[in-house]
Order: structure tokens, then C-alpha cells, then sequence
């Protein structure tokens, strides 16, 4: 019986650290949860120069360089090289839609917050207030990328869609998460739908 303010005292230190040591993480990164479906009907080779192609309604959308500029960084990761006279040809497309919806009454940090100890980051959907009576209502982003890439022949050999549903708003950084999943295992990604978690700096 005397041991247990001393074993008390343990655990609650043990808890301290704990907490301490996952909002440390948390301030410094945060996850961005992908759905991927990849096709790889062809191989790519590794090293190869592509060109950016666009659809006509692209042609003068403002939006759409900086789209291909951060698409050429992701495709840089995988080995690839930009260059205007390459047979092979990349058409990146972005969608993003923005809902306001309710918030659930009631604390509900449990299903509210995803923590993920292994890498300190969190992930944080809708899914409810933390407190009573506090912002009513919550803005959420769904936003999807999608990477189809042809050869000389204009036939397709890769085909890359990554979605994501959550409430960040820096459109930029999310979409640069969102193609570096829709990347992952390139030029052999795995068959069927699939979930990629990216970590970005909060």
C-alpha cells in the first residue's frame, strides 16, 4: 500500500510522455489519407521523358500550371524526366468540391480525432464537435487527382486516381500529397482500390 502513490506516480508520468510525445508530432505533420486505384496496362520505363498534355478546356485555365508544376515534383520522385518533346505524353486532372455540414452535438473525441501513434501524425475527418455549441459547422474538401499517361501511339499505359475527403483548405498541399499517392509503386502499383497515407508538414 505505500508503493502506490509511487506506481500511481509512474503511470502518470508514463501518460505525460505518452501525450506529450504524440501532440509534438501532431504539430509538425499531419496525414493525408488517400483512396488509389492505379492501372498499369504497359510498362513505363524507368528514367523516361514525358510531356504534359491538355484537354481543350485546360488550354487556358490559370490553374493548370500550377497543377503540372506540382505534378512534374511528383513525377520527378519516380524517376521521370519533363521534357516538351517527349513521346510520352502525362494529362493531369484535379477535382475539388467544398461542403459545409453540420457538426454533431455532443463530445465525441474518440471518433472526432484518428490518431496514429506510429508516425505522431493525426488525421482528422468529419465526424463531429469536440465540445457542445462550438462552430455548428464544418467545411470539408473532397478533392481527387488523376494521372493518365500515353505513349507515342496514344495508347494508355498508366492510369492513377487518388481521392481524399477531409478539412484541410490549403488546396496546394493536399493536391501534392493527393500525386504523390496516386505515384506509389510506380510503374507497378498494386491491382484494385487501395489506401496511401501521405504525411505533409501542418
Amino acid at each position: 500500500m505505500k508503493n502506490m502513490p509511487l506506481e500511481l506516480m509512474k503511470y502518470a508520468q508514463a501518460a505525460i510522455l505518452t501525450i506529450a510525445f504524440t501532440l509534438t508530432g501532431c504539430a509538425s505533420t499531419r496525414l493525408v489519407d488517400a483512396q488509389v486505384n492505379s492501372f498499369a496496362p504497359q510498362p513505363v520505363a524507368t528514367g523516361a521523358s514525358y510531356r504534359f498534355e491538355r484537354l481543350p478546356s485546360q488550354q487556358h485555365n490559370p490553374d493548370q500550371d500550377q497543377l503540372e508544376q506540382l505534378a512534374q515534383q511528383a513525377l520527378a520522385k519516380v524517376g521521370l524526366k519533363f521534357s516538351p518533346a517527349a513521346a510520352l505524353s502525362v494529362q493531369v486532372t484535379a477535382v475539388q468540391r467544398q461542403e459545409s455540414n453540420p457538426r454533431q452535438n455532443g463530445v465525441n473525441i474518440g471518433v472526432g480525432l484518428g490518431w496514429v501513434f506510429g508516425n505522431g501524425a493525426v488525421s482528422i475527418g468529419n465526424r463531429g464537435a469536440l465540445f457542445p455549441g462550438l462552430d455548428a459547422q464544418q467545411t470539408n474538401y473532397w478533392r481527387q487527382v488523376s494521372l493518365v499517361m500515353r505513349n507515342a501511339q496514344q495508347t494508355v499505359v498508366f492510369e492513377s486516381h487518388a481521392t481524399h475527403d477531409g478539412i484541410w483548405s490549403d488546396h496546394a498541399t493536399v493536391l501534392a500529397a493527393l500525386l504523390d499517392a496516386a505515384l506509389q509503386g510506380f510503374p507497378n502499383p498494386p491491382e484494385g482500390v487501395r489506401r496511401v497515407n501521405i504525411d505533409i508538414p501542418r
